[in-house]
C-alpha cells in the first residue's frame, strides 16, 4: 500500500521538477521476473530507476536506512520501503550470499530486481568490469536482463551531497537479454563471465561511458 501511494505521488512531481529524458521504457516487461542491470554513478540511482520504471523494482539498501531511531528513522524506513527497497546487513560476512538469496526470492515471486553489476558507485565516471553475480542471478533464475544506462545522476546528487540538485538526467532501457539455453555445455564460471561481459557491453552501448583503462580495476567506494 505504501509503495502504491508513493509511486502515485512521487514520480509525477520528480518528472515535473527534473524533466528526465526517458528512452526504451517499452523494453521493460510489465509482468514476470526480470533483472534491471544498470551502471552506477550516484546514490540517487536507486531512486531514479524505481521512479522511472513502469513497474515496481526492488533494490537492496543498507539496513541502517530502516533501523534509525525516532521520527527521522521512521520516515526513512517508510521512504525506502515505499520505493520498494529491501534492507540487507552489509556488515554480515554472508551479505553477498544473502543478497543473492533475496534477489532470487524476489525473482521467484515474479518481481523485478535492480542490480549494479559493477558492485559500487563509480567515483570517476568510468565504467568498470561487472561482477558475475548479475549473470548468476540471470542464469540460475532463468530470467531476462534489461540493461539500463544512466546519465547525469552524478550531477543530480554528487557523491557526499545530502540533497539532489537540478540536473539533466537521461535513463535508457535497452533491449532485454535472454540467456536461456545460451550456455549449455559451457563451464559455469565461463558462462557467468561471458554473460556478465555481454550485459556490460549493452550498458556501455546505452551510455557511451569511458571504460576503466584496466578492465579489472575496481572502484574503491562501498556499495549503497
Amino acid at each position: 500500500m505504501l509503495y502504491e501511494v508513493l509511486h502515485a505521488a512521487v514520480p509525477p512531481v520528480a518528472r515535473a521538477v527534473w524533466r528526465p529524458t526517458v528512452e526504451g521504457v517499452e523494453n521493460v516487461p510489465m509482468t514476470g521476473p526480470v533483472l534491471l542491470a544498470s551502471n552506477h554513478l550516484s546514490f540517487v540511482d536507486s531512486v531514479v530507476i524505481p521512479i522511472i520504471a513502469p513497474r515496481k523494482v526492488a533494490f537492496l539498501a543498507k539496513a541502517e536506512y530502516f533501523t534509525g531511531p525516532g521520527l527521522k528513522g521512521k520516515l526513512s524506513k517508510a521512504w525506502f520501503e515505499g520505493l520498494g527497497m529491501v534492507p540487507v546487513d552489509r556488515t554480515d560476512t554472508r551479505a553477498a550470499l544473502n543478497s543473492l538469496d533475496i534477489a532470487l526470492d524476489i525473482l521467484g515471486r515474479g518481481g523485478a530486481f535492480g542490480i549494479y553489476p559493477e558492485g559500487t558507485r563509480s567515483r570517476d565516471g568510468r565504467l568498470y568490469r561487472g561482477r558475475t553475480g548479475v549473470a548468476q542471478l540471470a542464469l540460475s533464475g532463468g530470467v531476462p536482463v534489461v540493461p539500463v544506462g544512466l546519465e547525469g545522476t552524478a550531477d543530480l546528487q554528487p557523491i557526499d551531497s545530502v540533497l539532489p540538485r537540478r540536473a539533466k538526467v537521461t535513463v535508457r532501457f535497452g533491449t532485454p537479454l535472454d540467456f536461456s539455453g545460451r550456455f549449455e555445455g559451457v563451464a559455469p564460471g565461463r558462462a557467468r563471465r561471458e554473460a556478465t561481459d555481454e550485459i556490460m557491453d549493452a550498458i556501455h552501448a546505452l551510455t557511451g561511458q569511458e571504460r576503466a583503462a584496466s578492465y579489472n580495476e575496481r572502484p574503491s567506494e562501498p556499495a549503497d
